[in-house]
């Protein structure tokens, strides 16, 4: 079943091409639902839902005919506005909640860190000492449900129903989150989850020098149906991405994985780091 947040975002993006084709602008577009142009570049970005008199609207300002169309918008809109396992967490900022709902609908991520762990193999312990540390934190109950998101996250990946291909740079496996007893089970836990058939980690040690896109990290989902969505994490806002620049991108994590260590050598660079023979 397709998450309801996929299900938004490519709902956004479908209106958002009938629009530019149409040649009418955010704004005209907005009027016509009278919200204001952001509200309306928010449902186009799939951060919100749309009702169905308002799509019908913005489809007759489109000049929409084709009435099968019409009729699978309609029905997205509908999907759109369920509530995935995630709606529990009340208090997640919606960008998260659009990443999380994505997420739960790829089939792949193709992830590269410079400085942390992927989120969908972290330790509990690590993602505490991470999200402890974030000032905008309100308070130790906040952090606890946090880790209980990621932590349920992670079962797209032990249960097999999504494919996880990372590439670490060598500092993400130095940088001491937590301490030493903390980082040395995040890198055993590391070395644990690479024998999954599901997951893929390799490392660019040091020695590489310079390399493509070191200075940004970067999530790529792939979907079963439909494009492949870009994700870029801000401190100012995230950033989803489309069409050329999800071909871009994977060009760039193609060469990212070119310059890394094979996945054998990487499982033993991480096991020659942690001190610790991973477990049979």
């Amino acid at each position: 079943m397709e998450s309801p947040t996929f299900v938004r975002f490519q709902l956004g993006a479908q209106l958002r091409r009938v629009r530019e084709d149409a040649g009418v602008t955010a704004e005209q577009a907005a009027e016509v639902i009278e919200v204001s142009a952001s509200t309306l570049r928010r449902i186009e970005a799939g951060r919100v839902g749309i009702k169905g008199p308002a799509l019908n609207a913005l489809l007759d300002r489109y000049g929409v005919g084709d009435a099968e169309l019409r009729e699978t918008l309609l029905s997205m809109a509908k999907t759109g506005k369920q509530r995935g396992w995630w709606a529990k967490y009340g208090d997640l900022p919606s960008s998260y909640r659009q990443y999380i709902g994505l997420e739960s609908a790829a089939e792949e991520v193709q992830n590269f860190e410079t400085l942390v762990v992927p989120g969908l193999l972290q330790t509990p312990a690590y993602a505490r000492a991470m999200m402890t540390e974030d000032p905008f934190e309100p308070s130790p109950e906040a952090v606890e449900r946090r880790v209980a998101v990621r932590t349920q996250r992670q079962e797209l990946i032990t249960s097999g129903r999504l494919r996880l291909v990372a590439v670490l740079d060598e500092a993400v496996l130095h940088r001491q989150i937590g301490g030493t007893e903390v980082m040395r089970d995040q890198l055993t836990a590391l070395l644990d989850a690479g024998k999954r058939w599901n997951v893929t980690i390799q490392v660019i040690p040091f020695r590489e020098g310079a390399y493509a896109s070191m200075l940004s990290s970067f999530h790529i989902l792939n979907f079963a149906d439909g494009p492949g969505v870009v994700y870029i994490e801000g401190l100012t806002g995230d950033l989803y991405a489309e069409g050329e620049d999800v071909r871009r991108c994977t060009v760039v994590f193609n060469s990212l994985r070119a310059a890394a260590l094979s996945p054998t050598d990487s499982a033993a660079m991480i096991e020659e780091i942690s001190g610790v023979r991973p477990r049979e």
